[in-house]
C-alpha cells in the first residue's frame, strides 16, 4: 500500500482545540489501519495488531506555501522512494499547518503553540513516546520549535534548507548583513516588514506600488539552476495551488512570514544537544547555491551547534530533497547513520 489520503470529511480526531484536524494528513502506511465511522463523526483507529517501533516514525512539515492536501509538497510522502520505506518500514504523517489546506487558521499561533500541536497529533494518533521530526524550508522553524520546547519526545530531527531569520541573535551582524543583502531587493522589504510591522504584512505583499516578495510571487530569479531542471518533477504539485491558500493568504503565507521572521522568544543557537548520549541524532541539508537560504548561514550554525550534523551538498539549490537519491539520503542518514555518498 503505497499511501492512503485522508480529508476533513473522512476523519478527524476528537476533543483536539488547536488543530482539530480539519486538515488533510497524508499517512505512507505499510500495514493495515481501520476507518470507524461514528455518529457525526469518523475517528481514524489502527488496528491493535498494528506494532512499529519509535524510532521509524516520522512527522513531515513542509514549505512555504505549500500543502499535503494540495500535493504540493510532503518530502517524505513521495511515492518515489517506496523502496525505502518498504525496506525499513517507517510510517509517515504529514499535515498542513495551521491556514493551509483544510486545517483552521489559528492567528494565535506561535512558534511553542505548534511544537505543542505536534506533540498533541502524536498523542492523539498512538505514535509512541518517541519519534522523529523533518521540516522543509518554513518546515524549519517547526523543527527547531520541536527541539527547544519538545526535546524529550524526539529521537531524532532533520532539517532540510530550513529558512532562517536574520535577527537571530546569535549571528554577528556583518555575516546577517552580508547575507541579507544576498536576496532581491524586494525580499529584503518584504522580510523588513514581516519583522518590524507585521501588521503590513498582507497590504504590503498585496498591493501594487511596490514588487511584493519574490518568494510569493514565484519569481524565476529565486530559483537556481538545478532547482530550475527538478521544477518539471514538481509540476503536479501545482495543480491544485488554489486549494493550498483556500483559508486566505494572510493566514497561511503571510502569517508564516510574520512568525517565522518576526522576533523570536529563543534563539536556535543557544539549544542543547537533545541527544548527549549520541541516543539520536539531528541533520541539516543545505545546498550550497541555495539562493532562498543563504549558505552562510547554515554553516555558522553548523559550527555553533557542532552535535548538527551538516550536510553541504555541491551545486544544489533549495529544492535539494528533490535532487536524485536525496530523498533516501535523508532517510537513511537519519534513522541508519548511513553516510551521505552522492554521485
Amino acid at each position: 500500500m503505497g499511501g492512503i489520503w485522508l480529508t476533513r470529511s473522512m476523519a478527524c480526531l476528537k476533543n483536539w482545540p488547536n488543530i482539530r484536524l480539519s486538515l488533510f494528513m497524508v499517512l505512507a502506511l505499510l500495514d493495515m489501519m481501520l476507518l470507524l465511522q461514528q455518529t457525526s463523526h469518523q475517528y481514524l483507529k489502527f488496528l491493535n495488531s498494528i506494532e512499529y517501533p519509535t524510532s521509524l516514525l516520522h512527522l513531515n512539515f513542509h514549505l512555504f506555501n505549500g500543502c499535503v492536501g494540495s500535493l504540493n509538497f510532503t518530502v517524505l510522502a513521495c511515492i518515489s522512494f517506496q523502496e525505502v520505506v518498504d525496506e525499513l518500514g517507517i510510517y509517515i504523517v504529514s499535515f498542513d499547518r495551521p491556514g493551509y489546506g483544510e486545517s483552521d487558521p489559528d492567528p494565535k499561533r506561535t512558534r511553542k503553540s505548534l511544537a505543542l500541536d505536534i506533540e498533541e497529533l502524536a498523542d492523539e494518533l498512538g505514535l509512541g513516546s518517541k519519534f522523529y521530526v523533518v521540516g522543509f524550508s518554513m518546515g524549519g522553524q517547526v523543527v527547531w520549535s520541536c527541539l527547544k520546547y519538545i526535546p524529550h519526545r524526539l529521537t531524532g530531527a532533520a532539517l532540510i534548507a530550513p529558512v532562517i531569520n536574520y535577527w537571530w541573535p546569535g549571528f554577528p551582524a556583518n555575516l546577517t548583513k552580508e547575507a541579507y543583502y544576498l536576496q532581491l531587493p524586494q525580499d529584503q522589504w518584504a522580510l523588513r516588514v514581516a519583522h518590524y510591522a507585521p501588521w503590513l504584512a498582507y497590504w504590503w505583499n498585496t498591493q501594487k506600488l511596490f514588487p511584493p516578495s519574490a518568494v510569493v510571487a514565484r519569481r524565476p530569479e529565486i530559483f537556481s539552476a538545478q532547482d530550475v531542471q527538478l521544477m518539471p518533477k514538481l509540476a503536479v504539485r501545482q495543480i491544485n495551488r488554489a486549494q493550498v491558500i483556500q483559508q486566505g493568504v494572510h493566514e497561511s503565507l503571510f502569517r508564516d512570514m510574520m512568525i517565522g521572521f518576526g522576533t523570536w522568544e529563543f534563539d536556535p543557537m543557544d539549544l542543547e544537544n537533545p541527544f548527549p548520549n549520541s541516543e539520536g541524532s539531528v541533520h541539516l541539508w543545505q545546498g550550497d547555491e541555495d539562493r532562498l537560504v543563504p549558505v552562510i548561514l547554515q554553516r555558522y550554525i553548523s559550527k555553533k551547534l557542532p552535535w548538527i550534523r551538516y550536510h553541504e551538498i555541491p551545486g544544489s539549490g533549495h529544492l535539494i530533497a528533490d535532487a536524485d537519491g536525496m530523498t533516501e539520503a535523508i532517510i537513511k542518514a537519519l534513522l541508519l547513520g548511513e553516510k551521505v555518498t552522492l554521485s
